[in-house]
């Protein structure tokens, strides 16, 4: 009777390890597929519309979800500039990045260099916040500067301007990225919620991206998009901006920040491979070895990090 106990509680015990799981693993192949569904808008969008878009639908669907749960929209005084500054970091840097970056280089590449971002916040956080690098940690960013030199090569660099304007825009895109989640630790506690605070920076971001559109873009009708860019605009706002942010968000509510973020390393793989069977992109040896050298430094980069 003891020993069947015993067994009831371990069964009760794994079932939230069991629900975090498959939460990371649908966040991963979420995002993981918004890299080939973008590519796809973006053969009939500009990449400011797509941005405008996408920024408008966030703060409404997440804002709109706040409202609903009862959540005060109200934020503090104190936290509109942290709010704003790593906003533009993290949302409206990464993603114009990211789009622009995607019109001039394999989308299975722009994936792989994006998530490097990782092994960014280390060296920020090392610098801006005292924390300190282990060797272990130093092994994985070197393993991820061999991965990104790999991408970038000779080829690219003997192409100049032309061959290294897409990886120079989707790393400048993952140190945006990087730069901000450091910030965000930097400010400490946040007295709103999460999904208000994201909500909120999605409203600020999507202010200039529809400005810039009216002014700099002519975007094509809706009634002259193909099928397959309405396919891939419902799948980037339903499954990416909405559903896989709200699930992102309770997984952080459930594991710690290093747990959650494992995450990562699904995205960048579903990314690479979504672009090879949906967009036709060749498997090189040299994205190959890319790919397995980030996703090892990322590896060492997070689980070596302790809960917080």
């Amino acid at each position: 009777m003891r020993l069947f106990a015993q067994r009831l509680r371990l069964a009760a015990d794994s079932r939230p390890l069991l629900g975090s799981l498959v939460l990371i693993a649908a966040i991963g192949l979420l995002w993981g597929g918004n890299w080939p569904a973008v590519r796809f808008i973006l053969m009939d969008l500009p990449p400011l519309t797509l941005r405008a878009i996408g920024f408008t639908t966030g703060a409404v669907v997440l804002l709109g979800w706040a409202r609903i749960r009862g959540m005060p929209l109200r934020v503090s005084r104190g936290e509109w500039p942290w709010l704003a500054i790593t906003g533009v970091f993290t949302i409206l840097v990464f993603n114009l990045g990211t789009a622009f970056a995607q019109l001039r280089m394999p989308t299975s590449q722009a994936a792989i260099i994006a998530f490097t971002m990782p092994c960014w916040a280390v060296l920020l956080a090392w610098w801006m916040l005292g924390e300190r690098i282990t060797p272990r940690q130093w092994l994985g960013l070197a393993c991820g500067q061999l991965g990104l030199a790999v991408l970038f090569g000779p080829a690219a660099l003997a192409a100049g301007a032309a061959g290294l304007g897409g990886p120079l825009l989707v790393l400048g895109a993952a140190l945006s990225w990087a730069l901000g989640t450091v910030l965000i630790k930097m400010r400490g506690a946040w007295q709103s919620p999460t999904v208000v605070i994201t909500g909120w920076q999605f409203a600020l971001c999507a202010v200039p991206m529809v400005v810039m559109t009216m002014v700099l873009e002519t975007p094509p009708p809706p009634d002259q998009w193909r099928p397959s860019t309405w396919l891939a605009l419902g799948y980037h706002l339903v499954f990416s901006i909405c559903i896989a942010q709200m699930l992102w968000f309770l997984n952080i509510n459930r594991l710690s920040i290093g747990q959650a973020t494992i995450s990562t390393l699904i995205i960048p793989v579903v990314g690479v491979a979504g672009a090879i069977v949906l967009l036709g992109e060749p498997l090189s040896l040299k994205v190959i070895i890319a790919l397995a050298l980030i996703l090892g430094a990322i590896a060492i980069v997070m689980l070596n990090r302790p809960a917080t």
